[in-house]
């Protein structure tokens, strides 16, 4: 595991794409991977015809590529690793902390209150990180503030 590496939090959401941009722009400064990963879990009260109907890790993975292209079009950075896990947000990122040079996330994903200035994300990554945490603001962050 490369120690150094850059790991950005995506959930498809704008504050998440402008982290994937930044982060890239500082991997290439630093010389450093960087790795877009991509959580997924069931939901706490799933029916059974949900279940056999949804497939979560194909939804992360399609959100993930989506947010790629969203982020760098045709031409993502070089050496970008995508991963797609299974796990609360906060919990496998933070895990994945303990062998990372730095976390960077948005501010809020796509659960958030309107109007709260980090996500429960990026707090509780804020908190409890293993390494440095950068939090990504967006211009529609503001906008949600009133």
């Amino acid at each position: 595991m490369d120690m150094d590496r850059i790991i950005v939090g995506v959930d498809g959401s704008p504050s998440s794409i402008a982290a994937l941009k930044y982060a890239a722009r500082l991997a290439q400064a630093l010389h450093a991977p960087l790795e877009a990963v991509t959580t997924w879990t069931y939901p706490p009260m799933t029916g059974a015809e949900l279940v056999i109907e949804w497939q979560p890790e194909q939804d992360a993975q399609q959100i993930l590529d989506q947010s790629v292209v969203a982020a760098f079009g045709d031409d993502p950075p070089d050496g970008l690793t995508r991963t797609v896990l299974s796990g609360p947000p906060a919990r496998t990122l933070i895990d994945l902390s303990e062998t990372a040079g730095m976390l960077v996330l948005g501010s809020r994903g796509r659960g958030g209150f309107a109007g709260l200035l980090l996500g429960s994300v990026s707090a509780s990554c804020a908190s409890h990180a293993h390494c440095p945490v950068l939090i990504m603001h967006t211009d529609d962050d503001e906008t949600d503030r009133g």
